[in-house]
């Protein structure tokens, strides 16, 4: 036999037992794929175009395109998946400092920390329980309260195996019946969280009415000087990285629009009470703007670098600061109304969390970051905390470095490479994500409040059965996701590579 018919016969082999995968490819993602965007330039309507109809298929061009940029609704979808990625920073924070704890020895060093260890849980969990028993609580506040004093102390005696195990517990667990737990623990009437907070809220009431009105909305204005604080902060990091070179002048762009977003969005939609507090932060925002491009092309740049040099911890910076000012804004205005709503019958009540409008997109957030914290995040940074180098670690103590420090220098660098895989998967999970939560607990509302743009393809295509216009919205989303993707391999990726 040639080496010819040799190639070949080996070639044919190797296909033969790859045909089955690529048949499943073809059938089931390129055809469809294909297809789909064929029917996003289509008007095809199941309820017009069907075996009962004679009214035929047109070609539409980029008419479904032109109608979905200008319906309101595909916005409003939009700016709640936008919402939810908002929560992106504190889950990877989150992931990153489980991570930590629990590359820890806990045993303490010796038998008899490990028994003053376990002393302490189980003198935590009695106090906990007495306090959730002494103020009458729900038999499923008890019960819940009971799990946790109990994790708490069989931790104490498994050491970090056990806290693993739990805090990878949400991640395997099947999604729908995950759902549907929280559902029922945001029950406004019956579930535990309401049932926990009702006293807590009745205790405030007594406090908000004995207090007068203009002490309590005095914390509306802290809260804005908080978040004018942040804003300042933020800005002066990312001149101090321009002028020591890390940070380039083109990457400061984007940064300094996320931390601009707040004040701009709060001035411009009217949430705030007053037409003053508008005033306010908006002439706050604008001089500490002013205020940052005056000092920068004062004093120069001392170190030249690459303009799109330092983006990817610029703008990781710029958007937990930005969240934390959204976050303390709407605390403010929280503080503003309580007077008002104490003074109503009844006084403070709990959320109502999934049928509120206000509260829907807060509540699915919570349970989000409660199983975002232990997912395979956590898995990634436990994996790269072990490959960072020791040596690095005893030159920061020789040098004398606090333990921020080591953390700042040493550690938060090692693990740039995960991080960067971290964000961008994030970014792609947040922006095609948030249909089983909608579809299981909300049905995409109150009035649309958590419906995504995902959840919003499902229920064209088939709800209303406008397939060609579902189909659109799906290529415009796999658009976003593709170019923000770019985006930051573009610039992250440098950034890591640095």
């Amino acid at each position: 036999m040639t080496h010819r018919k040799r190639t070949l016969r080996e070639l044919a082999t190797g296909l033969g037992f790859l045909l089955p995968n690529i048949l499943g490819f073809l059938t089931f993602t390129t055809i469809p794929l294909v297809f789909s965007m064929v029917l996003a330039f289509s008007n095809w309507d199941l309820k017009r175009h069907n075996m009962f109809k004679e009214e035929s298929i047109s070609f539409l061009g980029i008419d479904n395109f032109i109608r979905l940029f200008s319906e309101p609704d595909f916005w409003q979808y939009l700016g709640n998946t936008l919402f939810f990625m908002m929560n992106i920073p504190f889950a990877i924070g989150g992931s990153l400092l489980a991570a930590i704890l629990l590359s820890k020895d806990l045993d303490g060093g010796s038998r008899r920390a490990g028994l003053w260890l376990f002393a302490s849980a189980v003198m935590v969990a009695s106090l906990l329980m007495l306090i959730v028993v002494g103020m009458g609580s729900t038999g499923m506040t008890i019960l819940i309260c009971g799990l946790a004093s109990m994790f708490l102390v069989g931790g104490t005696l498994g050491r970090t195996s056990v806290y693993r195990t739990l805090f990878y517990l949400p991640h395997f667990t099947a999604g729908v019946a995950t759902f549907i737990l929280w559902k029922k623990l945001y029950n406004p009437y019956t579930g535990p969280i309401n049932q926990a907070l009702r006293p807590m809220f009745d205790k405030v009431t007594n406090v908000v009415v004995s207090t007068p009105t203009p002490m309590i909305q005095a914390g509306f204005w802290a809260a804005i000087a908080i978040a004018m604080g942040l804003l300042f902060l933020g800005l002066r990091k990312m001149a101090n990285q321009w002028r020591d070179g890390d940070l380039g002048s083109t990457a400061m762009v984007v940064p300094t629009i996320f931390l601009l977003l707040p004040a701009a969005v709060s001035f411009y939609n009217g949430w705030l009470p007053t037409q003053t507090a508008s005033f306010v932060i908006g002439i706050s925002a604008v001089c500490l703007l002013v205020w940052h491009l005056f000092g920068m092309a004062s004093s120069g740049q001392e170190f030249p670098c690459k303009k799109s040099n330092g983006f990817g911890s610029a703008a990781m910076l710029a958007l937990a600061f930005m969240v934390l000012q959204f976050i303390l804004i709407g605390l403010g205005l929280t503080a503003y109304h309580l007077p008002v709503n104490a003074a109503v019958d009844g006084g403070l009540q709990p959320p109502f969390w999934l049928t509120s409008v206000h509260w829907a997109k807060p509540a699915i957030m919570m349970m989000g970051l409660w199983g975002a914290i232990g997912s395979n995040n956590m898995l990634l940074y436990l994996a790269a905390l072990t490959n960072v180098p020791g040596d690095l670690y005893e030159a920061a103590d020789i040098d004398g470095a606090s333990r921020f420090q080591k953390f700042w220098n040493v550690t938060w660098p090692q693990l740039a490479p995960t991080t960067f895989f971290i964000v961008v998967m994030s970014m792609i999970h947040g922006l095609q994500g948030g249909f089983e939560m909608a579809r299981t607990m909300t049905q995409g509302g109150p009035a649309g409040a958590t419906t995504t743009l995902s959840y919003f393809i499902y229920t064209e295509g088939f709800e209303t059965g406008r397939l060609g216009y579902s189909s659109a919205v799906a290529w415009t989303l796999f658009a976003m996701v593709f170019t923000i993707t770019m985006f930051n391999w573009k610039f992250g990726n440098r950034y890591v590579n640095d």
